[in-house]
């Protein structure tokens, strides 16, 4: 201990009884290797207490006294002009003490630990944890249910989905040629394109209606599935929502109406995410539609879609037309215009 070396040629008088019947008896006090030496006048050792047990019987008053912990009966009484010596012995007492280990403040980091260590779980594993296996469990029925309930409050705002027999038709022929499932057109509402959580694709009616060719509403419906497949739809959604939602709907199967209406909502103003440029080209590759059309819809000067408009799979090719020009005009038509 540092601090013994300051002390260890420091001597004092002072009285000692061993038992509270005995007489107290003048002694030799001197600072040790971690002990205190009490020894009579002929410098013979009497007993050695441990710096580490003494105690002092009446804090802050002269004379000192002290004794060993346990042990109230001994004691070793300092007088006020061995002041150098009572100081030494509290600033010993007082270095053990801080070097000792704490069991009550390490028990109290320990929780504040493990209550930190909780609420991080549940700031930031539980809410991933949750979504991911409700995306796991929920099936494809209920996901249909969740999506039918968006598009029933999207068409408040946009009006219902164009229905007319021989367009759609037509458009279940062109879902049918690019693999994309369900494919749905809305009279407004939707900037271009959004896709629901059980991976239908809803369109704008302005991509059949403004364009000469099919190849446009082709490839922003590929975006959609693009984007549906690297981020699982009902993934975003319920991580959009919240951690309430997911365990509404793992514990009831169903989800809260306003939060519903406020996602909906966010599908409508928020802008659409472009998805990357090669999983993109790899749809058009597979689907055999051109790049170029999309690209030019999305922006003219091509500046922002040039990956697209290079890696174009069909560039330089002719594909097969995705419609009948009969069923082009057909669907141009779906919405009764």
């Amino acid at each position: 201990m540092t601090a013994l070396t300051k002390y260890d040629r420091l001597e004092a008088s002072a009285l000692w009884r061993a038992t509270p019947d005995d007489q107290r008896r003048e002694v030799v006090v001197s600072i040790g290797d971690a002990t205190l030496m009490i020894s009579d006048f002929k410098e013979q050792a009497i007993t050695h207490w441990s710096l580490a047990a003494v105690e002092r019987a009446n804090p802050g008053e002269r004379p000192a006294i002290f004794y060993p912990d346990g042990d109230t009966g001994e004691t070793l009484e300092l007088a006020e002009d061995e002041a150098q010596m009572i100081d030494a012995i509290e600033t010993l007492r007082r270095a053990v003490n801080r070097a000792r280990p704490r069991p009550g403040r390490l028990r109290w980091v320990g929780a504040l630990v493990s209550v930190t260590a909780v609420a991080a779980l549940a700031v930031f594993w539980l809410p991933g944890a949750l979504i991911e296996h409700s995306v796991t469990v929920v099936p494809q029925v209920k996901r249909v249910a969740i999506s039918d309930a968006l598009l029933a409050r999207i068409e408040r705002l946009s009006g219902p989905a164009c229905a007319d027999p021989a367009g759609q038709r037509a458009l279940a022929n062109l879902s049918r040629r690019l693999g994309t499932g369900t494919i749905q057109i809305l009279p407004g509402g939707v900037t271009t394109s959004l896709h629901l959580p059980d991976r239908r694709i809803i369109l704008n009616r302005a991509l059949v209606e403004d364009y000469e060719e099919p190849d446009v509403a082709a490839g922003y419906a590929l975006a959609e599935a693009t984007l549906a497949q690297g981020d699982d739809p009902l993934r975003a959604m319920l991580r959009h929502m919240g951690l309430f939602a997911s365990f509404r709907l793992l514990t009831t199967g169903d989800l809260p109406q306003p939060t519903l209406d406020a996602y909906a909502e966010d599908l409508l103003k928020a802008p659409r995410p472009d998805p990357e440029a090669e999983p993109m080209l790899a749809n058009f590759a597979a689907a055999k539609l051109r790049a170029r059309p999309y690209a030019d819809a999305r922006d003219i000067t091509g500046e922002t879609v040039l990956p697209l408009i290079e890696g174009d799979p069909m560039a330089g090719q002719q594909p097969d037309p995705l419609l009948t020009d009969g069923n082009w005009l057909r669907l141009q038509s779906i919405c009764g215009g």
